[in-house]
């Protein structure tokens, strides 16, 4: 099915954002209206107003929490039937939740698909590469019922999706549908500065803010960082080489990575990376970890280095700040494998996914619709 009104979760603290506020606009533009539901701490004013802007795009901000903000399972008990009751309220005819625990007990008749844009037990794995602790195992079973209640079920990267599957036994299949973003109607193309740019939450370890603070103390070019330090986790970062710009709007943001010679991506935790794609619109150079999802989405578009050692990194970073050439054809390269991800890609892969998910809600396979058409 392709629905006539979608219910979409978003939260205002780091990618999802982005990615529910472009997936909307392209929704709206393919006649499909969109109810964008807001979990967690409200989003600032500039973000509301961004939200509210969309043309068929109703924006609802609920008091309600987000499953990796939460110190236990019963602080989540009312977050899905407080969502299908906007579902109805507003007659949404189609769920999409862009958290998977979301979806945990939902009780409704309408498809709901989920997509893990992130988890914390991928995140153990990979950045501590042993088992998730006691204490945060209930967030792992809050997923498994979220993915085992979806009618379909999402990830950006097949790098992720593969992590997923070897961290949820039972989770079976995982469709992939990259994220997208809108190009400029005309490309504007600033001249490169001679300056390496980052974005990123960098309170959050897996970022890998350090990283970056390292390779700023040793290369020519200055570095500079956007986005917040700190978290309402509690976790926090404090740069002392590089220029710490804080959480700026997005529009300063992307001026900034148009701006910029060398964009910069350490990430030791990355499905997809959401940020990379707007500095490779914009034509930046690449300097990525050396990781499966971005060696998945960028080979051959980047240069890459060991995410946990600096002077590698720095290294990468110095040898493209002193070849203008190099830097030109590998922004060249970073623009044109951008031009990839596009929304009318990404709705085909989408729409795909609603559709099985409108099957599996009505009893079908989509092996046998496919039998029957």
């Amino acid at each position: 099915m392709i629905p006539n009104r979608v219910l979409m979760t978003t939260d205002a603290v780091g990618g999802v954002w982005r990615y529910s506020l472009d997936l909307a606009r392209s929704l709206n533009e393919a006649g499909i209206e969109v109810v964008l539901a807001c979990l967690g701490p409200a989003p600032s004013e500039d973000k509301r107003r961004e939200a509210e802007a969309l043309a068929a795009t109703r924006f609802a901000a609920l008091d309600l929490p987000l499953d990796w903000m939460a110190d236990r399972p019963e602080a989540l008990a009312d977050v899905p039937a407080r969502l299908v009751a906007l579902s109805d309220e507003t007659g949404a005819d189609l769920l999409h939740l862009n958290l998977p625990s979301q979806a945990a007990g939902m009780e409704t008749a309408k498809p709901v698909v989920v997509v893990s844009h992130s988890c914390v037990v991928t995140w153990w794995a990979a950045m501590r590469g042993e088992t998730l602790p006691a204490e945060w195992t209930w967030q792992r079973d809050l997923n498994e019922a979220g993915f085992a209640r979806a009618d379909a079920v999402i990830a950006p990267s097949k790098a992720h999706a593969s992590a997923l599957a070897r961290a949820y036994m039972d989770i079976g299949s995982v469709r992939t549908v990259p994220n997208a973003i809108t190009p400029p109607a005309q490309k504007l193309r600033s001249p490169k500065q001679p300056f390496v740019f980052a974005a990123a939450r960098w309170w959050d370890e897996s970022k890998n803010a350090a990283l970056i603070d390292a390779v700023a103390a040793d290369v020519s070019w200055p570095v500079k960082v956007a986005g917040a330090c700190r978290g309402d986790n509690g976790q926090s970062f404090a740069f002392d080489h590089a220029e710490a710009l804080g959480e700026r709007p997005f529009a300063e943001t992307k001026a900034l990575m148009s701006q910029a010679g060398i964009f910069v991506s350490p990430s030791l935790y990355e499905p997809f990376g959401l940020a990379v794609l707007e500095a490779a619109s914009a034509g930046a150079a690449l300097v990525l970890a050396d990781n499966a999802t971005y060696r998945e989405l960028w080979g051959g578009a980047a240069r890459f280095a060991d995410p946990r050692d600096p002077a590698a990194f720095a290294r990468e970073v110095e040898a493209l700040a002193a070849d203008t050439g190099a830097r030109s054809l590998l922004g060249a390269l970073a623009e044109e494998r951008a031009g990839r991800f596009t929304p009318a890609g990404q709705l085909d892969a989408l729409f795909a996914a609603y559709r099985a998910a409108g099957l599996e809600r009505s009893g079908l396979s989509l092996d046998a619709a496919q039998a029957a058409e």
